[in-house]
């Protein structure tokens, strides 16, 4: 266990926290299965199903799952997203580590049988905020978010539970940007994060300046766009 934590990136603690205790887990993409060995070797949770699409990363998953002899707990699954897990089976879904078409694909292709589970936990890599919309839009709801940086990089966190019925909730476009939750929490690692882009977006800016009118014009004010969302979100987390 000592070794296990030692291993375990930030990023996946993270993701391992937002697990609701006493679940069964079927985390797709596994890859090592990283995840479900933490949550299962900790005790947080009684068991889990570990899929991949590819069979060399299941390999690797059933290495690491020996290794701690939880063969009996953790099972592998080789699964193009959802598409071999059955309603029932888990209470939880964790979706890490992937671009957020890819995550949204999972999702949509997965959808019948996300209805029979309680939450998800979710952590894309990329245009996180198509992936907030997509929840909204198909009746679930973000209740907790987290954010953590690593190796340089930026890292979201969504815990998501289906909507109440008949609720209808919008993201404003900074929530789906940046997370109503981590929004409504000021957090600081977003924090950090809105000033790095506003660095990133100003060096683009003074860059476009030197391009000609007709090439530069329309990526000018998609930039702009970004800097006074950027802004208006950073005044608001100083009150």
């Amino acid at each position: 266990m000592n070794r296990m934590k030692l291993e375990l990136s930030e990023r996946i603690r993270k993701c391992a926290q937002m697990v609701t205790e006493g679940s069964r887990l079927a985390d797709v993409g596994t890859d090592h299965a990283y995840l479900p060995v933490y949550l299962v070797s900790s005790g947080k949770i009684p068991c889990a199903l570990a899929m991949d699409i590819n069979e060399g990363p299941l390999e690797r998953a059933r290495d690491h799952i020996a290794s701690f002899g939880l063969e009996d707990k953790i099972s592998t699954r080789r699964s193009d997203g959802l598409g071999e897990l059955a309603p029932g089976e888990a209470d939880s879904v964790s979706v890490c580590g992937m671009g957020g078409a890819l995550t949204i694909r999972i999702l949509e292709e997965g959808s019948g049988v996300l209805e029979s589970i309680p939450e998800l936990i979710l952590q894309p890599q990329s245009e996180v905020f198509r992936v907030r919309l997509w929840l909204y839009d198909h009746g679930f709801t973000i209740d907790d978010e987290d954010m953590v940086l690593e190796d340089g990089k930026y890292y979201p966190i969504l815990h998501c539970i289906h909507a109440a019925a008949g609720e209808k909730q919008n993201l404003t476009g900074a929530e789906a940007y940046y997370g109503p939750v981590l929004l409504r929490k000021k957090h600081p690692i977003l924090r950090q994060f809105l000033l790095y882009e506003q660095e990133v977006q100003e060096k683009i800016l003074a860059q476009l300046a030197n391009a000609s009118a007709r090439t530069a014009s329309a990526r000018k004010e998609e930039v702009r766009a970004v800097l006074r969302r950027n802004r208006e979100v950073l005044d608001g987390m100083r009150e």
